[in-house]
């Protein structure tokens, strides 16, 4: 078990990928440290990807890239200067707001992000906000698609913990949206200190609001019919992913038209190869924790805790320390199949609600998609800017600020991830 555990964090700190890092430290255990036949890495390799729920992934991934290049994302930025465009630090508050209207569609923050910073960047240098903000909050809005609903992170908490992932996506809703709301006055208030730079003199106008959204409607229908079809058991969350897949689809080749029948097989391609890359993580990952589960280290880990704190809030501060710090150097979806089969046995004991958990464990690794050293969404939108990321890594205090104190209410007040989805499960 030390010997995975060792060679996993000798092998990530060198540099080596984390799908090798990952396979690697397995295979070296098993074959030193256990009589397993090597022949069991290829058995819990098909066995973690022998799921049919993870078909959810690529068509999820495929429907967020043909929102990007199909006008569906250019339109939720229409949509939401129109909705705050005309309050103060418009710019900032228009990134939060498109990144909660595209975290509903795509399910991945990186893209999210791309497709934020594309379009706000250049027009933030125009208007000289201060860029490295601008950065650090278009990263955290493309963050914010790891806790709302359809999240590729969820989906595989939801597996991982046997959870039903409707219930998933309900129990982020709440605390997604309270992110947003956080990040908008946290900007609002730094703007108003900030001078004349940041006041827009563009007025609200309920006619330029009515056109943005007749433009956006049909995207908008998108996150309605995944969300609606699994609460109220139409299809499963792979069913789901297909009807979103479909339904972007028709509304970006025959509605909006901006792409063509022509351009899918290039966007199927980039998707299978997103989607591959996660999926390797999730077979890899599952030969790791079959050696954890054997070795009895979750036991180890649950007398170590039970020995300091009997207290749950105790025990999810502590699992919060570990979980941001875990975010800072691991990606979202190997941190959750790693860690999750150890922690949620041991949050049960404590009497944690698996949903509360699960949406915890989210939000963490959702705070570590802007927070160096690894930080994908934080690279994203300071290649974009133009910017390094140690520059733009000095602004991320005010949505890391933001979203730790939505954290907080999370672990204080577990209704806000629970009381929506006991409405419906």
């Amino acid at each position: 078990m030390f010997a995975a555990i060792g060679g996993f964090a000798i092998l990530m700190f060198a540099g080596v990928p984390i799908v090798l890092a990952i396979g690697v430290a397995a295979l070296f255990a098993i074959e030193f440290t256990t009589n397993a036949p090597l022949t069991i890495v290829a058995q819990r390799i098909y066995a973690g990807m022998n799921s049919f729920t993870l078909m959810a992934i690529p068509f999820f991934v495929a429907s967020g890239l043909l929102m990007e290049a199909g006008g569906i994302a250019r339109r939720f930025v229409n949509l939401a200067s129109a909705l705050v465009g005309w309050i103060t630090g418009s710019l900032y508050m228009v990134s939060i707001t498109t990144g909660t209207g595209l975290a509903a569609v795509s399910g991945s923050g990186s893209a999210d992000t791309a497709a934020i910073s594309a379009v706000m960047i250049p027009e933030m240098k125009k208007r000289k906000y201060n860029i490295d903000m601008a950065a650090s909050v278009i990263a955290a809005s493309g963050a914010l698609a790891s806790i709302i609903p359809p999240s590729i992170v969820m989906i595989v908490i939801a597996i991982t913990g046997n959870m039903s992932i409707g219930a998933m996506f309900l129990g982020g809703v709440i605390p997604g949206l309270l992110c947003a709301f956080a990040m908008l006055a946290g900007c609002y208030i730094y703007a108003r200190r900030g001078g004349a730079v940041y006041r827009d003199a563009v007025p609200f106008s309920f006619g330029r609001l009515f056109l943005a959204l007749r433009d956006a409607l049909p995207g908008l229908m998108v996150p309605v019919v995944i969300v609606v079809g699994i609460i109220g058991g139409i299809f499963t969350a792979s069913e789901a992913a297909c009807v979103a897949l479909v339904t972007t689809i028709i509304i970006s080749c025959f509605v909006y038209r901006e792409i063509g029948l022509r351009d899918l097989p290039h966007l199927f391609l980039k998707a299978i190869a997103l989607s591959s890359t996660v999926l390797i993580i999730v077979g890899t990952a599952a030969v790791f924790t079959w050696i954890i589960a054997t070795a009895g280290f979750p036991a180890m880990l649950q007398a170590w805790l039970n020995g300091i704190t009997d207290n749950a809030l105790v025990f999810l501060l502590i699992i919060n320390v570990i979980l941001l710090f875990v975010g800072m150097f691991m990606e979202s979806v190997s941190a959750v199949l790693i860690l999750l089969p150890v922690l949620l046995p041991i949050a049960r004991s404590y009497g944690i609600e698996d949903i509360q958990f699960g949406i915890i464990v989210a939000l963490n690794l959702s705070i570590g998609l802007i927070t160096p050293p690894y930080g994908i969404c934080l690279y994203v939108a300071s290649s974009i800017a133009g910017r390094k990321v140690e520059q733009v890594a000095r602004a991320v205090w005010l949505p890391v600020l933001c979203m730790i104190s939505v954290l907080a209410l999370l672990v204080l007040v577990p209704g806000t991830a629970t009381w929506l989805p006991s409405l419906f499960f």
